[in-house]
């Protein structure tokens, strides 16, 4: 199938051919008839597959054939949940509707409003939003709704999440009732599609991949420790395995300052992105990124959906998000346009239950590594179902490093994660991204008795506050060879083998005695963005 095939006029046609885009995706196959028929829509895909092509070509052929806009008014309404998405749909729009005689525009909350409403008083065909600043402009009577034909919620969970509910009444209040409403996102709870019903009428609902599912394009995988060494253990991989430029996403604006200025007394590149910056801060910050000025953007969630950063190899969760649903928009930031990607997670024990509620929604297992001088004293609770491959995987490197004159050794081998219930799987090539590291050749245990009780108890509370005594490789010294290498368990292994304890040593287990369970913090709700 073809652009052409779905009916799309020749202007779009031309502009689609320039910018290389050759065969739909499948989301935009079966969205771009619906909305061209003005039907409404509720499309749930994967991030990085083509959504926002899927709604604005489209829109931008029916605006340029049926009818003009006025003073003040717009005829087709975008809602985005944050300014950076703001400014990526907007110039998706402007993109795509190079050819066309249409006038579209951005509003968000941050910048001076001014320029927001002389843009509006001759009238917009596309208007993209957030609803903070759209409620300002219709309040000052800067917008006209009368004209309005078409209204998006993009990344839409998000849009009905509790912390835009109250405006988004507002805004429904004032907007006309005979309308087309599509909706689009790359995941939907069953609470907000509910919700959603009663803005629709008889919507043509699209489901192009299993709900809440990754890209299979980005490899997962985990690295465990303690809260207290994850600096540390991030400069340490940086360095060993070479990474280039990463995405990194921290849970608060203040751990995004703490980590930039970290980075940066190591002499690296690093800047931050969060809700406390100027907008256009926050931008510049971006378009650095963009250009490879900047090898680590540090981010909160606010980057979480939408951005598009053209080939970015790698994702780092240095914290995990407290809403499950936000690791998928996070490490779909990479592996986008059928290209490949990596997410690594660094996790410490009071993020478990965080990452119970990812492999549950994800409906996978992420494959544990732990890193040589870097092993958890607060060790993470397994969370493989039983039956399924041993939680954490001690793994040695042999030969791992670089030769001498700088080349780097040859590859090893590592399992790749084995599915839920599923056989251990073979021996795979596999290497962390960008990396000349290898992580080493894994040894499947053999079938370990049955555990007590005892050993599967998880009452481990982190206690981050103490200083461990323990010498850490620096993070400039790449030394301490490949993932694992730590404690050894039994002591009839040869030397250079791997081994697999299958429960809890008893200087963990002595750790845990009398202390309570860790309880990761709930999540807060955000207000809209304004």
């Amino acid at each position: 199938m073809t652009f052409q095939t779905l009916g799309l006029i020749d202007p779009l046609l031309l502009t689609l051919s320039s910018l290389g885009y050759k065969q739909p995706t499948p989301v935009q196959k079966q969205a771009i008839p619906a909305v061209l028929a003005g039907r409404d829509v509720m499309a749930a895909a994967q991030t990085g597959t083509g959504k926002t092509a899927g709604f604005a070509l489209p829109i931008l052929q029916r605006l340029t054939l049926d009818g003009v806009t006025a003073p003040h008014c717009v005829r087709a309404l975008v809602l985005v949940p944050t300014r950076e998405l703001a400014e990526q749909v907007f110039e998706s729009f402007r993109s795509y509707g190079g050819n066309l005689p249409l006038r579209s525009s951005v509003a968000y909350g941050g910048v001076d409003i001014v320029p927001q409403i002389a843009k509006l008083r001759k009238g917009l065909d596309v208007l993209v939003a957030t609803p903070g600043r759209l409620i300002d402009l219709h309040d000052q009577g800067a917008i006209s709704f009368e004209l309005l034909q078409t209204l998006v919620l993009d990344e839409a969970d998000r849009m009905l999440d509790l912390g835009f509910e109250r405006d988004l009444d507002i805004l429904l209040e004032a907007l006309p009732k005979q309308r087309q409403t599509l909706m689009f996102s790359a995941t939907f709870s069953d609470e907000v599609r509910k919700l959603a019903k009663g803005m629709v009428r008889d919507p043509v609902q699209i489901q192009v991949e299993a709900a809440n599912t990754a890209v299979k394009s980005v490899k997962q995988w985990l690295v465990t420790t303690d809260k207290r060494r994850k600096p540390e253990l991030f400069l340490h991989l940086l360095n060993k395995l070479g990474w280039a430029q990463a995405l990194v996403f921290v849970k608060t604006r203040k751990g995004a300052e703490a980590l930039v200025k970290e980075l940066q007394e190591h002499g690296l590149t690093a800047d931050a992105i969060h809700g406390d910056k100027t907008q256009p801060a926050r931008l510049r910050a971006l378009d650095r990124f963009k250009r490879k000025e900047v090898q680590l953007l540090i981010a909160t969630d606010v980057a979480a959906r939408g951005l598009d950063i053209e080939a970015l190899p790698l994702v780092v969760n240095f914290d995990l998000p407290t809403v499950a649903e936000d690791y998928i928009h996070r490490i779909g930031r990479t592996g986008r346009a059928g290209m490949t990607g990596e997410a690594v997670s660094l996790v410490c024990a009071d993020e478990v239950d965080m990452l119970k509620a990812v492999e549950t929604l994800t409906r996978q297992v992420i494959q544990r590594f732990e890193e040589a001088g870097f092993e958890a004293d607060h060790r993470v609770p397994e969370t493989a179902p039983k039956g399924s491959a041993v939680a954490v995987q001690k793994l040695s490197a042999p030969g791992a490093g670089k030769k001498a004159g700088g080349k780097p050794a040859a590859s090893a081998k590592r399992l790749a994660a084995a599915p839920v219930g599923g056989k251990t799987p073979a021996k795979v090539e596999a290497r962390p991204a960008g990396g000349n590291e290898s992580l080493g050749t894994y040894i499947p245990p053999e079938k370990p008795s049955k555990s007590s009780g005892r050993d599967r108890a998880t009452d481990i509370e982190p206690n981050f506050g103490h200083k461990s005594g323990r010498k850490a490789s620096g993070p400039r010294g790449g030394s301490g060879g490949g993932f694992g290498g730590g404690r050894s368990a039994g002591g009839g292994a040869p030397k250079g083998a791997v081994v697999v304890a299958g429960g809890r040593g008893a200087k963990s287990l002595a750790r845990s005695d009398g202390r309570a369970a860790a309880k990761p913090g709930g999540r807060k709700s955000k207000p809209g963005s304004r």
